[in-house]
């Protein structure tokens, strides 16, 4: 079972990791959001990379994608499923690229939380409005 705070860490993590290339830019990300999140705000900043490292054992084993997608689900109240995608849409957009894999594994975690595609549609917008550029 993962904590709460995990779940979310995992789930960014999870996105990061889809395309086999964790890049510098997506592990800022998820640096600069637990650090300054208000969600994280009771969470041990420092144990982050342990954090990361689990999530990334769990994908490294048989089924880990839809096992990991499972623990995230189990973890989470409904309060924080729409924080969770938002935190994974927040990291797949940070380089300006979405992949088929990052925008196929958003689509099964949106499923697997049970987000609409309403709900779904809203939070990538304003993920894709906080990084327009001029």
């Amino acid at each position: 079972m993962l904590s709460q705070h995990a779940a979310l860490i995992h789930a960014m993590v999870m996105i990061a990791a889809v395309d086999r290339d964790m890049k510098d830019i997506e592990l800022g990300q998820i640096g600069r959001l637990v650090k300054y999140l208000p969600v994280f705000a009771d969470y041990d900043v420092n144990k982050l990379v342990e954090t990361a490292q689990e999530c990334a054992v769990i994908l490294n084993t048989k089924d880990g994608l839809d096992r990991d997608l499972g623990l995230i689900s189990a973890a989470l109240p409904p309060v924080l499923r729409e924080t969770a995608y938002g935190l994974a849409c927040e990291v797949a957009a940070v380089d300006r690229k979405l992949p088929f894999e990052e925008i196929r594994l958003l689509q099964r975690l949106r499923q697997t939380l049970g987000l609409d595609r309403l709900t779904a549609s809203a939070i990538e917008r304003a993920t894709l409005a906080r990084f327009a550029t001029l």
